[in-house]
């Protein structure tokens, strides 16, 4: 049986709104997660974020997002939907240094070979559903999703945004914060 732990959850950090390749500093937004929902047994879970700083909007952007844990049972790291290929698949997993190791597995069967669950990373997709305070014209896409990398050493979130429309490789990059401090937002969990 799959079970989790669910603690104060937040996250804080950046987005890095242009190419993260080319990118400048100053072209971030500061960005913070809630974790609001987890269910491990179905590799859901569901949160809000907020950006800062947004150039177009007056106040800060809020959506609710929806994610998908790559677990192999429930989904693999070939995402089927949101106009990603297994080719997309392939190129924004390999972003993330922690994915080369499983990257041969990945081509050959999605993944499904693979034990994640004492893997030291675990990775999820994460898609915007909606705008929760400010109205669609509020100068932000939520028409991508986010290729997301959670470290259970240290709690920290790595992520890609990928839409085809905008520009490619947007960083994310979160500090797990519990209480005020650095932290893990799962306490424990496990994978049957």
């Amino acid at each position: 049986m799959s079970r989790a732990h669910l603690t104060l959850c937040a996250f804080a950090g950046t987005q890095n709104v242009s190419n993260s390749q080319t990118s400048r500093k100053d072209e971030a937004w500061k960005v913070k997660v809630q974790l609001q929902g987890c269910d491990i047994q179905r590799g859901y879970l569901c949160g809000s974020m907020e950006a800062l700083n947004v150039p177009a909007a007056e106040i800060p952007v809020v959506t609710f997002w929806e994610g998908e844990i790559v677990d192999n049972r429930n989904y693999t790291f070939y995402t089927g939907q949101w106009d990603a290929t297994r080719e997309t698949d392939v190129k924004h997993w390999s972003q993330f240094p922690s994915f080369e190791p499983l990257r041969a597995d990945v081509q050959k069967d999605g993944g499904r070979s693979l034990d994640l669950a004492n893997y030291p990373y675990f990775f999820m997709r994460w898609k915007e559903k909606f705008f929760v305070n400010v109205g669609a014209d509020c100068g932000l896409t939520i028409a991508g999703f986010y290729y997301v990398c959670f470290s259970r050493s240290d709690g920290s979130v790595h992520g890609f945004y990928y839409d085809p429309n905008s520009s490619p490789f947007q960083k994310l990059e979160l500090k797990a914060l519990m209480g005020g401090q650095s932290g893990h937002c799962f306490a424990s969990y496990q994978f049957a």
